[in-house]
């Protein structure tokens, strides 16, 4: 791969796909939020949401601070799999709780679903002696199955600015979609088992 090809790929990852993360995710929230979570799917289906996050945050951020090795690409593979697995489930979970699924939020989960795919692939294509070393199963290479910090880290701006977009479009999101999925369940529950306000009351 040529120098120009290779910066442009990383260019791609660093400033494209990561940060283009952030607009789907966000927009997903704002559909959950329209169709009334708290009053469906609730608590079930936001923690799955918590859990799609959780698979893609994780290699996300062993990415950023790690060198790619067949250990770090194994885990790209397994979160990849294992998010596309989660996402079948979260869409079962809303239809089945009656909140309605609009076209609209189904296209965003086309991106949010296209998105870690297509990082996995770049990353792929830039680190093809990793890939080969994969199939390998890491023979001959002493550090293949171990984290190794990055060699070349990134920029501290760069990894400040991508943590603030995490919090600001992500986790400060999904954690008021929780928070106020489980206030709804725990308003529900105290429903259920207080006393009725006005009781027949017996003969004299």
């Amino acid at each position: 791969m040529s120098v120009d090809v290779q910066d442009a790929t990383t260019r791609y990852l660093m400033y494209g796909v990561l940060p283009g993360w952030f607009v789907p995710g966000l927009a997903d929230w704002a559909m959950h939020r329209r169709t009334r979570i708290e009053e469906t799917a609730g608590t079930r289906e936001s923690l799955i949401h918590c859990l799609m996050m959780t698979e893609v945050g994780v290699p996300i951020a062993l990415t950023l601070v790690c060198e790619v090795n067949p250990l770090l690409l194994a885990v790209q593979l397994g979160s990849t799999a294992a998010h596309e697995a989660t996402a079948l489930w979260d869409v079962r979970t809303a239809v089945r709780s009656g909140r309605e699924v609009k076209p609209v939020e189904q296209h965003i989960h086309s991106f949010l679903e296209t998105l870690p795919f297509a990082a996995l692939a770049s990353l792929m294509c830039l680190h093809p002696k990793q890939v080969r070393s994969l199939l390998r199963g890491g023979r001959g290479d002493r550090t293949a199955w171990r984290l190794v910090p990055r060699r070349h880290p990134l920029p501290r701006s760069y990894l400040a600015g991508i943590a603030v977009g995490v919090a600001a479009f992500v986790a400060l999101p999904y954690a008021e979609e929780l928070l106020r999925c489980v206030r709804v369940s725990w308003g529900r529950r105290r429903g259920r088992g207080a006393a009725p306000d006005s009781a027949p009351s017996e003969p004299l």
